[in-house]
């Protein structure tokens, strides 16, 4: 018979057995219950389970009647009591496990449109923290996905942590301060130990953690292992608190996208609470026919698998059949819309009576490629019809997209037309507005700049000249469809890398003129076929030829153990005048903490690795003027290394930067790395690309050897879809897609029929503005 002591550790070790098993109430042959009467010998003799009156036996006897999602706080109120009664024998209350239906709300039952505050733990702000992921209600949080999911099963030892890799580890917390280092901001520098050595560990500003980090704390903590000097240190790591005996949870762990304020482990717990309440309501979406015939689960078995995997296998399936969906919806979105706009209401024609185009040509520095002549034909061909202009200028990093928006905006206002155009970033516009006045300030073609930083001077001059139509060209972001800005006779809209908006911002745009013509343009990579399923609604023009005089870009994927050759390299570019960028890892959750390991990326390079050069830095939490005086450095040639997040990734044009180092290239898809790869080569001398990796798997090496081997976007998506197939490379699988909505709708174009009620509401709810907006 065991003793009280050997009874509390063996009660332990089943508490911890029971977390790293999911809570299925399987630490123990036949399930918890049958320790019940064994913790009665505490007190006294064994007593049937009725007469039961020790907390902890109570708590044993009725877990097998509570709903999984409630175990893990019963398995916490156990380890509790067992605290407890290492001292002493307190009489914890133990509630009456709750129903297996979902709790009703104060007022009426839990619905999908029911505020995310009817769900519990969810207070006022919580939710308005959500509201900034656009997550609202009971539905928003259940299709609140997961963007990459952690397995978390293997534990590290701390003297086998390699930097620049994530890992978990299981530690005691040795010693833990709070360290001020900068106005307002302080970080929390600790030392973890296990029995293989120690490590320091760091988080920004997060006071509360130092209330929880005390020494002698043991938790699980999984994070970055990033190089401090001569020291390896855990960045931002996650952390879940354990008790003796030290076993984390063995898991699949969902990274959910985050805003400042919010914290993956309470998001985790909102969602598994909004399944629980979601449950019978979901309705399946697609046609009932369809998913038998792939073989999908249903949509609500998906996203529970998707928030809680219970294996690899099952999360696969959930995620492919979600990703079909995705695709399914998109293109039938555009079968819809194609049948109820086949007859287009008129648009505004423009004809180039000024002369405009020809002067323009003229004052060009360069010729243009055979394909940039083909585009700006379609263009012009299309802005002299009735209807209006809706098309797609796609073209690789560098292959003169601007020259050919350039030639649509001057067309038009040799018409007596104004035009816009509206770029993803301040930094993208600034560079459009001067290259666009610089070449039209001979034509007498006034042209604005409106962004968002702008000071209230400048942008009352700004909106007065395009209110008036004195100036006959705006350049700007999404300031540009703000509500005090009017134009005089909009006529041709230019959307800039317009996969960065959402058609909601593209209509708010077009609707400040009476249906003008509309030119998106695109850099990212996609196969000519399937850019025709994507932008159905599109006419498509493809910019495949590289202008004169682009030097080659050798590309040369290395290890993270190679570092530093990395830096020599940089180091011997800047020592010839060159400059170069270093583009740190991205990090999915938020762009808090990417711009925070920004920062300790920057404090290293500066510090360890290029001491004496001119180093500055760049992410997008810095206001907007910073951001402008830092990218004139860079221009001027007063920096010579700029560390930077991917805000870089589009439209940065310094022709002297020869050197691109991009941090953890793994976390990047191929079109973003090559998106990358093309801000450098744009002078006259030899750049070389650096992918460093800290993942030796074989999708890793082969996706950065198809990028050692072309320089040619077109062809590293093409080899993207070949390798991965067209399921991974949309992220799903694509069978039937290139037909099957379109004979849907052909059939029945209202999607009326019974069988596709819950098919045209999920159609609605996901594309209904894309769908009854013309583009």
């Amino acid at each position: 018979m065991r003793t009280r002591e050997e009874l509390l550790a063996f009660l332990r070790k089943v508490a911890a057995l029971e977390r790293a098993g999911g809570y299925r109430n399987r630490a123990v042959f036949g399930g918890l219950g049958k320790l019940a009467p064994s913790v009665e010998d505490w007190s006294g003799p064994p007593a049937p389970e009725p007469a039961l009156t020790h907390p902890a036996a109570r708590l044993l006897a009725r877990y097998g009647a509570v709903p999984t999602a409630e175990r893990p706080e019963w398995i916490d109120r156990l380890e509790r009591i067992l605290s407890s009664a290492e001292n002493s024998e307190p009489r914890v209350d133990v509630p009456e496990p709750k129903k297996a239906s979902v709790r009703p709300p104060p007022v009426g039952p839990l619905t999908l449109n029911c505020p995310v505050t009817s769900l519990r733990g969810i207070k006022e702000q919580t939710a308005k923290l959500l509201a900034r992921l656009g997550v609202r209600t009971v539905e928003d949080l259940v299709w609140h996905l997961p963007e990459r999911h952690e397995d978390r099963s293997v534990v590290t030892p701390i003297a086998a942590l390699e930097t620049a890799r994530d890992a978990t580890i299981v530690a005691r917390v040795s010693s833990a301060a709070r360290v001020p280092f900068g106005p307002r901001k302080e970080r929390l520098e600790a030392v973890l130990v296990d029995e293989s050595g120690q490590v320091e560990a760091v988080w920004f500003n997060q006071p509360w953690l130092a209330q929880k980090l005390k020494p002698g704390v043991v938790a699980s903590f999984h994070g970055a292992v990033r190089q401090r000097d001569a020291r390896r240190q855990l960045q931002s790591a996650e952390i879940e608190f354990l008790r003796p005996p030290a076993i984390p949870s063995a898991r699949l762990v969902p990274i959910y996208p985050l805003t400042a304020g919010l914290f993956q482990r309470g998001v985790r717990r909102m969602a598994r609470e909004a399944l629980q309440a979601a449950e019978g309501q979901v309705r399946e979406d697609l046609p009932e026919e369809l998913r038998q015939r792939l073989g999908f689960p249903g949509v609500f078995e998906s996203l529970g698998a998707i928030h809680n995997p219970p294996s690899q296998a099952v999360l696969d399936d959930a995620l492919e059949r979600l990703r079909f969906g995705e695709l399914f919806f998109l293109e039938l979105a555009v079968a819809v819309k194609r049948h109820l706009f086949r007859d287009a209401r008129a648009g505004v024609q423009c004809e180039d009576a000024a002369g405009l185009l020809s002067r323009l040509w003229s004052r060009l520095p360069f010729r243009l490629t055979g394909a940039q002549e083909r585009a700006v034909a379609d263009i012009l061909s299309d802005l002299r019809q009735p209807q209006a202009m809706a098309r797609l200028v796609q073209g690789d990093v560098g292959s003169g997209k601007t020259a050919v928006a350039l030639a649509a905006l001057v067309a038009t206002a040799g018409s007596g037309w104004q035009g816009a155009l509206m770029a993803p970033t301040e930094i993208l516009a600034g560079q459009h507005f001067l290259s666009v006045r610089r070449l039209c300030a001979d034509l007498g073609v006034g042209v604005e700049l409106l962004v968002g930083s702008q000071g209230t001077r400048e942008r009352r001059a700004s909106l007065e000249a395009i209110a008036s139509g004195a100036s006959a060209l705006a350049v700007g972001t999404h300031a540009l469809f703000e509500g005090d800005v009017q134009f005089a006779r909009l006529g041709l809209v230019v959307i800039d890398e317009q996969h960065r908006f959402g058609v909601h911002q593209r209509a708010r745009l077009k609707l400040k003129g009476d249906n003008p013509n509309l030119l998106v343009m695109t850099a990212t990579p996609i196969p000519r076929t399937l850019a025709l399923t994507l932008y159905g609604d599109l006419d498509l023009s493809v910019l495949d030829e590289m202008p004169p005089g682009r030097q080659p870009i050798r590309t040369r994927a290395l290890p993270i153990e190679k570092i530093a050759d990395v830096y020599a390299e940089i180091a011997a570019a800047v020592s010839l005048g060159r400059q170069a960028y270093v583009v740190c890892p991205l990090v999915e959750e938020s762009e808090k903490l990417e711009a925070e390991a920004a920062e300790a990326t920057f404090e290293e390079v500066r510090s360890r690795w290029l001491p004496g050069a001119r180093i500055e830095l760049l992410h997008g939490r810095m206001p907007g003027a910073v951001k402008a005086q830092v990218m004139e450095k860079m221009r001027q040639g007063a920096a010579d290394v700029l560390v930077a997040t991917t805000v870089v990734e589009v439209g940065v044009d310094i022709p002297n930067a020869t050197v691109m180092a991009v941090l953890n290239a793994e976390r990047f898809g191929l079109a973003q790395l090559h998106q990358l790869r093309g801000r450098i080569g744009r002078g006259a001398h030899r750049s070389t690309f650096y992918p460093v990796v800290a993942s030796r798997s074989r999708d890793v090496r082969e996706r950065m050897r198809v990028l050692e081997k072309s320089s040619d976007g077109f062809q590293v998506a093409e080899k993207d879809l070949e390798m991965r197939g067209p399921g991974e490379f949309f992220g799903t699988r694509q069978s039937g897609l290139d037909y099957l909505p379109f004979a849907l709708v052909a059939q029945d174009p209202d999607l009326a029929a019974a069988e596709l009620a819950a098919t045209r509401e999920q159609l609605m709810r996901k594309y209904g503005e894309f769908v009854h907006r013309r583009h």
